[in-house]
């Protein structure tokens, strides 16, 4: 099976997510031309309880096999990696339908008593078929980034999004006229497809590049793993107290800012319309960028590992220090331009401009979390899950504080939460950074820091220059395609010239392996 180098690997990644995340834009701009502010607010209502979900169902493990492959396929040890499999396939499949129990029972008080809206029951239930469904995916996808071939799991994306929007506008239409609740539940019968397909794929995949046969005396091999799962438990335990931490997070979030609106004075309609223009229009938008930095975090968890494992320390803090300035790089621009048009890019998504100023806002506190993302992949791949789980941990219960203190006032509203997050971004990426300090002695130069806010600099006055030379941009979509042209064209040179990314870095992905 190939095995790509690291920037390779990323590449592969990126280019994936950045048609994943494009196509899963569109995606967004059906539902929210079908179901508006209240409908998107129903589904992000009930998405962080399937996020969670998922995360009790994984228990970390795609982590861990991705870590455990990486480094028996050093060894050329095949026998370990049929185990690693078994384990992992065992453990997910029976977690999976256990929590897909859980979710039908406990759905109900969660929609009514915690959600404030009862009309979240229906996308609640409806998800259920996806937290199987995506615990068997995880695990290929940690078996192929283990092996360090990113190729399956990008066509895996791609294909998912494709059947999501070739799905989303019939299920929608055909379930709206019943009420918003059910046109998300159509939403959610979209993302299972889809889900569905891309797990169908992976598994032909697997198929026809596998060296081992894994339903080959699969029961008698499963019962021979104890050390395989004591070895992938000491990965996934910790790791799964990160993203439990995280996925919790992200499940109480909904329910936290539902009950501090309301105590702000929100009827719960305006509260779930406030969560849809927060969660449903601006957040996906600062998110966009992280398909390079998530793409980053995948392929350096395998790399860094088997560096590691060769004790190639140099190696590890340039990765660390390449994948910071590629995040920077990716986010920085688009920090500016949505500081500078959010409003064009919000009307001609959604034509709907309201979420405008919580974008602005948010735009220059979204570069800590793009920075985040190899930071705490780095703590994952050097066996320090547990110091990530921990700053996340801290974080949290920061935002918990500050969310409800911010949101249960009624001059903030919804502006509360941002507040919140932003706080939350500049902590996690702060504490991240200090423990790789400590613990490995990175140390992010100060010349690096200068070019960095040098180029920022350099982009805004650039941008604000070309609003000047074409004023009417607003209204005239060939002159905003023309400004952000020019700007993305003159930010690559000023990557360039200042340093930040260097023609050297960029020759292995020219060379024929």
């Amino acid at each position: 099976m190939p095995k790509q180098s690291f920037l390779k690997g990323t590449v592969i990644l990126i280019g994936a997510g950045l048609i994943t995340r494009l196509l899963g834009f569109f995606n967004r701009i059906i539902m929210a031309r079908l179901m508006g502010e209240e409908g998107i607010g129903l589904y992000n209502m009930a998405i962080p309880t399937l996020f969670l979900m998922y995360t009790l169902s994984q228990i970390g493990l795609p982590i861990a096999i991705s870590k455990r492959i990486a480094e028996a396929n050093a060894q050329n040890d095949q026998q370990k990696i049929k185990k690693i499999l078994i384990v992992s396939l065992a453990i997910t499949g029976g977690l999976s339908f256990l929590f897909v129990g859980l979710m039908i029972f406990i759905s109900p008080f969660i929609a009514q008593h915690l959600l404030t809206d009862k009309r979240t029951l229906y996308p609640l239930l409806a998800m259920t078929p996806m937290i199987p469904i995506t615990s068997f995916t995880s695990v290929l996808r940690g078996y192929f980034q283990g092996l360090q071939n990113m190729k399956p799991q990008s066509y895996a994306q791609v294909i998912e999004q494709i059947v999501r929007i070739g799905t989303i506008a019939f299920f929608v239409k055909m379930l709206l006229p019943y009420g918003l609740e059910y046109a998300a539940v159509g939403a959610m019968i979209s993302g299972i497809a889809g889900e569905l397909i891309s797990l169908l794929f992976l598994l032909s995949y697997f198929k026809t590049k596998k060296k081992t046969k894994i339903r080959n005396r699969f029961f008698l091999t499963l019962k021979s793993c104890k050390t395989t799962a004591q070895s992938l438990f000491s990965i996934a335990i910790p790791s799964t107290g990160s993203r439990l931490i995280s996925s919790l997070s992200n499940f109480l979030e909904p329910i936290l800012v539902a009950q501090s609106l309301s105590i702000a004075g929100f009827s719960a309609v305006v509260a779930t319309k406030q969560y849809g223009l927060l969660t449903g229009y601006a957040i996906p938008l600062l998110l966009f960028p992280t398909f390079i930095t998530h793409a980053l975090g995948v392929a350096l968890i395998p790399n860094i590992s088997e560096a590691e494992a060769k004790r190639q320390h140099v190696t590890i803090h340039y990765r660390i220090n390449q994948a910071i300035r590629i995040s920077f790089a990716s986010g920085a621009i688009a920090t500016i331009i949505l500081i500078l048009f959010s409003d064009s890019i919000l009307n001609l998504m959604y034509n709907n401009t309201q979420a405008s100023y919580i974008v602005r806002f948010m735009a220059p506190f979204y570069l800590f979390v793009y920075v985040q993302f190899p930071l705490n992949a780095t703590l994952q791949a050097l066996d320090f899950a547990k110091v990530a789980m921990w700053n996340t941990l801290i974080t949290t219960l920061v935002k918990y504080i500050v969310l409800i203190m911010l949101t249960s006032r009624a001059s903030l509203g919804i502006f509360g939460t941002a507040l919140a997050l932003a706080v939350t971004a500049i902590l996690t990426t702060f504490l991240h950074y200090s423990s790789l300090k400590k613990l490995v002695g990175y140390r992010l130069d100060f010349l690096t820091i200068l070019k960095m806010i040098s180029l920022l600099v350099i982009t805004f006055l650039t941008g604000k220059g070309l609003i000047q030379w074409l004023p009417n941009y607003q209204t005239n979509l060939i002159h905003l395609s023309i400004i952000l042209l020019i700007l993305v064209s003159l930010y690559l040179c000023y990557l360039f010239l200042l340093k930040i990314i260097t023609f050297s870095e960029l020759k292995p992905l020219f060379r024929k392996r």
